[in-house]
């Protein structure tokens, strides 16, 4: 496979997965008090958002670079 196909599969999957998931989310465990057995702690997540217009770029060129390499065959 050459390098241009398999950069745009890649793409094609990010852009499929942008527009599935709409974001990354993540959380994250901060401790607030630790005084011997007394643990206090919240957990904060957070959410990276992917915007549409990113991912339907991605699959655009993920398509136009696997039909590009497939034309140079």
């Amino acid at each position: 496979m050459k390098v241009a196909t398999i950069a745009g599969i890649l793409l094609i999957i990010l852009g499929v997965i942008g527009f599935v998931a709409g974001g990354v989310s993540f959380s994250h465990t901060k401790k607030d008090l630790n005084l011997g057995p007394l643990k206090i702690s919240h957990e904060k997540r957070k959410t990276i958002p992917i915007s549409p217009i990113v991912s339907a770029v991605a699959l655009v060129a993920g398509i136009g670079l696997v039909v590009m390499a497939a034309k140079d065959k």
